[in-house]
């Protein structure tokens, strides 16, 4: 056996080799093939299937930040798709239809604007309010606090067009000025819930 052989020029024989010299509990010993032996058959099992359906193995090292590069790749790709297929997060993909991993330096309210917020038309969606409606008598959507309620007057922004609404969401949330005026919004609203309920 080469592994024993202390001259042996082959490196995985001299790898076993040294194992076997600072382990001198562990014995090395020739079986017979093919005569019963459950840990050889085995052994010779895995081989066959390994050559017959197995992989060829490379010895070829990658550089770690080759490796990180491809499962980032990988990664980003597979949240993209999940991103653009899934049934949720409807309002952000029109808004940002591309994954990144780079800070977009959005706040809890920038977020909350896509109407996932102390709006009264997302609260009665989910049962927590008992009307849809402002105080001030329009529907409590983010659009409406942006644009037109009364209460919100010191924030409000130009109301787009009805079929250019994504479009302005788009506008807004890549416009610090725009972004500064929602964070007042979300921030005036949450402070004073019962101005916005209705009578």
């Amino acid at each position: 056996m080469a592994s024993s052989n202390s001259t042996s020029t082959k490196e995985t024989a001299r790898k076993i080799f040294k194992i076997l010299l600072s382990n001198p509990r562990i014995k090395v010993s020739w079986v017979k093939a093919h005569a019963g032996n459950i840990g050889n058959e085995r052994v010779d099992q895995l081989a066959k299937d390994a050559t017959q359906h197995g992989q060829p193995y490379s010895h070829t090292k990658l550089p770690k930040p080759h490796i990180k590069g491809l499962l980032r790749k990988r990664m980003l790709q597979e949240w993209q798709t999940s991103l653009k297929t899934g049934d949720t997060g409807r309002k952000i993909y029109n808004i940002m239809p591309s994954v990144s991993l780079r800070p977009t330096n959005w706040i809890t309210e920038d977020v909350i604007f896509s109407q996932h917020g102390p709006f009264l038309a997302y609260l009665k969606r989910f049962h927590l309010s008992d009307s849809d409606y402002c105080s001030c008598g329009g529907i409590g959507t983010a659009l409406h606090y942006a644009t037109e309620c009364i209460y919100t007057v010191s924030w409000h922004m130009r109301k787009p067009a009805p079929n250019f609404e994504q479009e302005w969401l788009k506008m807004v949330a890549n416009n610090l000025v725009s972004r500064q005026k929602i964070r007042g919004i979300i921030k005036f609203m949450s402070e004073n819930r019962d101005l916005f309920r209705p009578p």
